[in-house]
């Protein structure tokens, strides 16, 4: 049996040596190694042996199956080498060609003109606060002069969640929120950008969701002309020092008196044209000193406070700039719309 092990190692070595592929020394390995190879029959016909030769057999067999075992891990290794360097010569990569170009994106129009107008505000000394989009019945209407049963409900067709929660119709809600955190003292200066929702049918300027930025200063001494001295300097800001403004007579529920602004058409520059339908004024904002109950309501003394409010929707501010047409298109990610803005 001793001649039989020896013999069973030069041939699967030789085996071995032939093997080309990783599979082919696979296929060796269980032929010789396996439950039904060579070695295992010889391994259960050791029990025919006597005791003295068993203990040798035994030995010789462990020599054998360790000389295989090692001689196979190692073919594998040089196999593995080998298969290697032909994949790194048929794979060889011209460093010389040039690379594929790389798009970098760059932000969305309605992100510059936020930013912008962000900017403009902080740099006079205004802080950006921000509130939720689910936000409650009370801080979306209450607060804002606007009880149950109050008429100016009707004219914003709101997303309810429940009876109690919506999502948000304007940014508004976060003027009394910030203004309870201030426990009736002031000042208070603050712009509110975000989202805001309303059961509107899209069209080329209307959408169920878009964006507002509202404002509002609370302090002592506040008056009408330093609403119109901000907004003045915004407009002239953010569409050229040439534009005029204008106030009109308005009604919001949360301010009295309210207004709304307009700027001289630049198109026409005042002249009368299809923009700005022959008036040569184009409407941006509505605006207007805080009504007495929204002080009263968010603890401040409105015979000791006053403030001004402003609200504007950046996609209109941002039509007008840029001369778009429909709303619609700074929400459909078309890129080569966007790639138009890249600064």
């Amino acid at each position: 049996m001793k001649d039989k092990l020896i013999a069973l190692q030069e041939e699967a070595l030789q085996a071995i040596k032939q093997a080309t592929r990783v599979k082919d020394l696979q296929d060796t390995k269980v032929k010789y190694l396996g439950k039904k190879g060579p070695m295992t029959e010889v391994l259960r016909g050791m029990g025919k042996l006597s005791a003295e030769e068993r203990p040798v057999i035994g030995q010789v067999a462990n020599e054998v199956r360790s000389a295989i075992q090692i001689a196979i891990d190692e073919k594998q290794e040089s196999l593995q080498a080998e298969e290697m360097q032909r994949k790194l010569e048929q794979e060889t990569l011209d460093v010389t060609l040039p690379g594929m170009p790389q798009q970098v994106g760059h932000p969305h129009p309605l992100t510059l003109v936020i930013e912008e107008i962000e900017d403009f505000f902080l740099s006079m000394g205004y802080t950006i606060a921000e509130g939720p989009e689910v936000e409650s019945d009370y801080y979306n209407f209450e607060a804002l002069n606007m009880p149950p049963d109050h008429p100016a409900r009707d004219t914003q067709d709101s997303f309810y969640i429940t009876e109690e929660f919506l999502l948000r119709t304007q940014t508004s809600p976060v003027q009394p929120r910030s203004m309870e955190k201030q426990n009736g003292k002031g000042p208070l200066k603050i712009i509110c950008p975000g989202k805001v929702y309303r059961r509107d049918t899209d069209d080329a300027t209307h959408s169920h969701q878009f964006m507002q930025i509202e404002g509002m200063v609370i302090d002592r001494g506040i008056q009408m002309s330093d609403l119109k001295g901000t907004l003045e300097r915004f407009a002239k800001e953010m569409f050229g020092e040439e534009r005029d403004i204008r106030l009109r007579p308005s009604y919001f529920p949360f301010t009295e008196p309210s207004v709304e602004v307009d700027i001289s058409c630049s198109i026409c520059q005042g002249e009368g044209c299809s923009v700005c339908k022959k008036t040569g004024w184009i409407e941006i904002l509505g605006a207007g000193m805080v009504h007495p109950n929204v002080l009263k309501m968010a603890g401040f003394d409105p015979e000791e406070y006053s403030g001004f409010a402003f609200g504007m929707g950046p996609d209109r501010v941002a039509m007008l700039r840029y001369g778009i047409e429909d709303i619609r298109h700074f929400y459909t990610n078309d890129i080569r719309f966007i790639q138009q803005f890249n600064r």
